[in-house]
């Protein structure tokens, strides 16, 4: 985890949980961020899970939407809080994230997509995989080049806005062609 890019932990953390180094495990305002747009927009299109809700769901339960699993993902979170500092949990969510073509975990996604170590990733494909895990298959660059681009840019902006990269960082990095791995026929 040492050895990762800050800019690519925080395009994590500014994609999925914004307040994630001030929440403890649950957030409050989030969460009624979320109902308020669900509300307006009847619907629930609003997630509100943070990273360490993410992380007990991915870990110890499953993505059934009911308020047993939603009541014991929030209990896990309280718990992963209480015994793993932030840097370990955001360690132990980039280890265990879906990605897409059958790659679990940042290191796994960083060889998928690109044939290189996590280490050595570049902003700009730091912010295409921080976009993923919102959806996967969607915006896959292997399914859809350009929603993955677009997805990428609104990444990189995220990450602009709350200075983790510069604005000629941004626009540098959405340049950038995506260069991906090739896959061998039947994989």
């Amino acid at each position: 985890m040492k050895e990762l890019p800050d800019y690519l932990k925080m395009a994590f953390v500014i994609t999925e949980d914004k307040r994630f180094y001030e929440h403890k495990g649950v957030d409050p305002k989030g969460i009624l961020r979320a109902l308020y747009r669900d509300v307006l927009e009847r619907s629930k299109s609003e997630g509100a899970s943070t990273i360490t809700q993410q992380l007990a769901r991915n870990v110890f339960l499953s993505n059934e939407k009911t308020l047993t699993r939603k009541t014991k993902e929030i209990a896990y979170a309280l718990e992963l809080e209480r015994k793993y500092s932030k840097d370990q949990i955001l360690e132990m969510y980039l280890n265990h994230i879906y990605f897409g073509s059958g790659a679990y975990g940042i290191q796994e996604a960083a060889q998928e997509y690109f044939g290189k170590d996590a280490k050595d990733l570049t902003i700009s494909e730091s912010a295409l995989l921080a976009g993923l895990p919102k959806a996967p298959s969607k915006y896959s660059p292997r399914n859809n080049i350009d929603l993955a681009k677009e997805r990428r840019s609104i990444v990189l902006s995220l990450m602009e806005e709350n200075h983790i990269i510069t604005k000629q960082e941004e626009e540098e990095a959405n340049k950038q062609e995506i260069l991906l791995t090739k896959k061998e026929v039947g994989q």
